[in-house]
């Protein structure tokens, strides 16, 4: 079962349905990196069931909030021996920060861990020379943050059945799992999914801007902008009509969508834009593999 959502005041917390998967893990879970991606993991796993005497934490400069799991079991900063057999270690480190992180997460991996990878543009390869281990790479987006993720991920041929159900429990903690066969894919991948949540902001951005061109107050125009994407994408998440579909049916032959529309779809519109900003960051993403 996939996370839900609960809100406290101002504040999305992610609730998981207890993984049973999650629960049978014996060894230890080691999260290299708890920053916003590798914070919302682990709250995510704790929530679906995770021992947190199962968990090891390695970051040099840790947060409060993590450092309060420390009282439920969590081990922060363990040196090798205190840290156990490692069944799996997560790698949510900053990519440029990776190699000069390698040494010491190395030391942490036998031949029996597995390496998951959640690094923007660090391919497999890269990851078994520094780290060695079974690895599998994936991709999250921030919305994993609120339980609401899309993650990626590619196995190595070394990944066994085991190592890759755990990954994909670990990686389901904060929303839905794609697996793919080919890992060039995960340029392009990086570039829909890993950046698209980008996109969708700048369209609540400039939305708004457009609003107070037209007239409307600042604040007024902002609000609007803001719920109209997010119950825009929340009616998108719960239909199973097609996007396109969902798009004529708010659209009146001859109306003000149609008019609005016409700008849009023309020529240049947002279809060659899109393709464009896909395009360039695919080939960012290939550039930053090497």
């Amino acid at each position: 079962m996939g996370p839900g959502l609960r809100r406290d005041d101002t504040e999305f917390v992610v609730t998981t349905v207890a993984n049973s998967t999650l629960q049978n893990i014996t060894g230890t879970i080691l999260l290299a990196g708890a920053g916003k991606m590798g914070g919302a993991m682990l709250t995510g796993w704790l929530a679906g069931g995770l021992d947190p005497r199962r968990v090891a934490v390695v970051d040099p400069h840790i947060a409060p909030e993590i450092s309060a799991l420390a009282a439920k079991g969590v081990a922060l900063n363990p040196d090798v021996k205190a840290a156990g057999r490692v069944e799996t270690m997560v790698v949510a480190v900053k990519p440029q920060m990776f190699r000069e992180a390698g040494a010491k997460l190395k030391s942490f991996v036998s031949e029996n861990t597995s390496v998951v990878s959640i690094m923007a543009g660090t391919t497999i390869a890269s990851l078994q020379e520094v780290c060695g281990g079974a690895v599998v790479r994936a991709m999250p987006n921030t919305p994993a943050a609120i339980g609401r993720g899309i993650t990626v991920a590619v196995a190595a041929n070394n990944v066994s059945a085991t190592q890759r159900a755990v990954a994909d429990a670990l990686l389901r903690a904060t929303g839905s799992v794609e697996w793919i066969e080919d890992e060039s894919l995960m340029d392009a991948v990086t570039a829909v999914s890993g950046s698209g949540p980008a996109y969708v902001f700048l369209l609540a951005e400039e939305l708004a801007r457009a609003g107070v061109e037209a007239g409307l107050p600042e604040a007024l125009a902002t609000k609007l902008a803001r719920e109209t994407v997010a119950g825009s994408g929340e009616l998108l998440h719960q239909s199973e009509l097609p996007s396109g579909t969902l798009r004529q049916n708010v659209t009146s032959p001859g109306g003000t969508t149609a008019a609005a529309l016409g700008v849009l779809m023309g020529e240049p519109g947002l279809r060659d834009l899109m393709i464009r900003a896909i395009a360039a960051a695919t080939q960012r993403s290939k550039e930053l593999a090497k």
